[in-house]
């Protein structure tokens, strides 16, 4: 059910629509004038608002568009009165989702009300879609070390060459490997990330090849591998410095005869997949220490990646501001907030020790506790870097 805020200066009306609303389970909030029910729609978050036109203080077209400055998606339904019509059309051209003329018929108010409910619910299952759909965002800088990353890219997508990404964490290596997939003829194909950290040694085999029923005690099912998933397609090994020797030896032997076996079967499987890999560690120490086999590194080092960190970037926080200022609101529902020269000047003073991760996380906090300014004060009092 949703969260209804009523705002009119007829006590009867708001009575008999809070009664209403109620017993068809909403939760609903009521405000005698404009002011007081803008100040409550400031501090509350409400599915849908009921607005009459005519009030003392400030009338509802008013209030219309301060609600507008403060979130763009929550439908307003204005109540007209006879003489009202005209502004109620005035209304509508301004973002009103509809407006009802008193006396008001309750099961049209009804309707309307649960037709507002629908409409909301399919806009932010659009925004979710499409968030979901553009994984690959725009590669955002003009700076030195981004053009040079972007420029790569451009040269090696349309290969089949096996790329080694290397950069800090947070820095935006997967972004550079679903970009190599984007612009390379495989795009129509699956895209397939494995986090090789993130899976436990003695899985790795059956998550990278797949295993056959009866395999081992759990496989209660034939189970495709990601080699399999991506098979036309890329596949993307992220952390592959925390992949154990046992786990690079398989790999390696992929890689060099491009066929896999399930786990359970001695039934080869031709795969025709790309390899891009990513790592946050320098393999070549880790070559040394024994910890990687130099044989992978040099099969999947044809081309050689290397994504700078925020620090050595910031020149592009402006853009970045900009642009996660943009998506994060968007997400929000809320009018873009603007980011002062001084906010700025202290953003590119930061360490940033977490990258465009980080940087996010920050732009993401600044917008959720300042107003409709994001200052140089807001940074240095939310942003809160870890002094090194």
């Amino acid at each position: 059910m949703a969260k209804i805020l009523v705002i009119d200066d007829e006590k009867s009306i708001r009575d008999t629509l809070k009664e209403i609303l109620e017993y068809e389970e909403h939760q609903v909030d009521i405000a005698a004038d404009g002011e007081e029910g803008l100040e409550q729609f400031k501090n509350n978050k409400y599915d849908i608002v009921l607005l009459d036109i005519k009030m003392p203080k400030k009338d509802g077209i008013e209030v219309l568009e301060d609600i507008f400055g403060v979130a763009t998606d929550v439908p307003v339904i204005m109540i007209s009165g006879h003489g009202n019509i005209d502004t109620a059309v005035e209304s509508i051209k301004k973002g009103a989702y509809d407006f009802i003329e008193k006396p008001l018929d309750l099961n049209r108010l009804l309707v309307t009300i649960r037709n507002a409910m629908d409409r909301s619910s399919l806009i932010k299952e659009t925004k979710t879609l499409k968030r979901k759909v553009t994984k690959t965002y725009d590669i955002v800088g003009e700076s030195a070390p981004v053009k040079k990353v972007k420029d790569m890219i451009e040269k090696v997508a349309p290969t089949n060459a096996r790329v080694l990404i290397t950069g800090p964490n947070g820095s935006g290596k997967e972004l550079v490997a679903r970009w190599l997939h984007e612009k390379s003829d495989r795009a129509e194909f699956p895209f397939v990330e494995v986090n090789c950290a993130a899976i436990p040694s003695e899985l790795i085999e059956s998550e990278l090849f797949g295993h056959e029923k009866g395999a081992f005690t759990s496989a209660h099912k034939q189970r495709k591998g990601k080699f399999e998933q991506a098979h036309t397609g890329t596949i993307f090994l992220d952390e592959i410095g925390d992949m154990s020797l046992n786990a690079q030896a398989k790999v390696l032997k992929a890689l060099e005869e491009k066929k896999v076996t399930r786990v359970g079967s001695d039934k080869d499987i031709h795969v025709d997949v790309r390899i891009i890999a990513a790592t946050n560690k320098n393999l070549k120490e880790e070559i040394k220490n024994h910890n990687f086999r130099e044989d992978l590194y040099h099969r999947l080092s044809v081309i050689l990646i290397s994504v700078p960190g925020l620090n050595e970037r910031k020149d592009d926080i402006p853009l970045l501001a900009n642009h996660f200022n943009e998506l994060i609101c968007a997400d929000y529902g809320v009018p873009k907030k603007e980011i002062n020269d001084d906010a700025i000047e202290e953003l590119k003073k930061i360490n940033w020790t977490g990258n465009i991760r980080e940087f996010r996380n920050v732009l993401e906090r600044l917008i959720i506790l300042c107003e409709k300014e994001i200052t140089g004060k807001d940074v240095i009092a939310y942003a809160q870097p870890i002094s090194k």
